[in-house]
């Protein structure tokens, strides 16, 4: 595939990351209409040829998740009855990637579902980030590329060259995604044990390791609720942290996020732009928004190619 045929369009999701994703490719965002019907059904029309076309939609599947994933389901049939070359569904967030298995019974495998109903509807291949669980890709049988936020918070960070600084887990879940950035930090590492008794709810026990004086960054792939975010927080500087950063890829901020953090002992809270924010996330002094736009753009313009994208992120 040359350059000259890459086409890429957005949905409503997140037009703004389009947009800056478009400028970095130096190509413009593609005509289509996407809207619904007064009953609130889904209407996509492209309005230029896409037909031999490598195409890319970018969508990211955060609130109000349906809809968002409609969309994305409608663009793709559309693209692949308008006879385009390829189609890769661009989805920064993926959503319903924390059902990923069945952890009581008589629940469904959501993310496998949506899986399917992607593949269906004519995607050839996927481009994601930070997924929340590196197996999902298997639900796919398709190319699924899960790139990461990494290089653009490990940036921020070295810039504001943080002293006496150890990374956090908030969980032993995260430890592997923690313990890679403390080692491009040159940090110390330290796990949170808490217990969930249930959904979106989380009790911090204790701290594994020193964080005493110390400057911590919690690193996590998305924050929701932010109810685990603020407990860990408080119990950081209850255990006499200097200061309490967050560094997390996808702000999804649902239900009482923003008053658990106004009100946690949270100092700063780094996020991408994979989900827009809220008016009231956005207006918050704790919140701060690094663009993945340029990292996301390589990632596509490296597919376009045939190129490779897992160069981008060396070991």
């Amino acid at each position: 595939m040359a350059n000259s045929d890459l086409a890429l369009f957005t949905g409503n999701a997140n037009r703004d990351l389009a947009e800056k994703v478009a400028h970095h490719l130096g190509v413009p965002l593609g005509q289509a209409e996407v809207g619904s019907f007064s009953d609130g059904e889904v209407h996509v029309e492209f309005l230029e040829n896409v037909r031999g076309r490598d195409v890319f939609v970018i969508q990211p599947t955060c609130a109000p998740a349906n809809t968002q994933l409609m969309e994305l389901l409608a663009m793709l049939d559309a693209l692949k009855r308008a006879s385009a070359a390829r189609i890769t569904a661009v989805v920064p967030y993926f959503g319903y990637a924390r059902q990923d298995r069945r952890a009581n019974g008589r629940t469904p495998i959501t993310a496998k579902l949506v899986a399917d109903l992607i593949t269906t509807a004519g995607a050839d291949r996927v481009l994601t980030m930070d997924l929340h669980a590196d197996q999902i890709q298997g639900f796919f049988d398709m190319p699924v590329d899960n790139i990461y936020a990494s290089p653009v918070l490990l940036g921020e960070l070295n810039r504001m060259a943080l002293e006496n600084l150890v990374v956090i887990s908030p969980d032993v879940g995260g430890v592997v995604r923690a313990r890679a950035l403390a080692k491009r930090l040159d940090a110390e590492l330290a796990i949170i044990d808490k217990r969930r008794p249930r959904a979106n709810e989380a009790q911090v026990m204790h701290i594994i390791g020193s964080v005493e004086g110390r400057n911590c960054v919690i690193v996590d792939d998305m924050v929701d609720t932010a109810n685990t975010l603020s407990r860990a927080a408080t119990a950081l500087k209850e255990k006499g942290a200097k200061s309490v950063m967050a560094a997390v890829t996808h702000p999804v901020l649902s239900g009482k996020a923003m008053e658990n953090i106004e009100g946690s002992g949270l100092d700063t809270m780094l996020v991408t732009d994979t989900i827009p924010l809220s008016p009231e996330a956005a207006a918050s002094d704790k919140i701060r928004v690094l663009t993945i736009s340029e990292l996301l753009a390589e990632a596509i313009r490296r597919v376009n190619r045939e190129d490779s994208v897992s160069s981008l992120f060396p070991e």
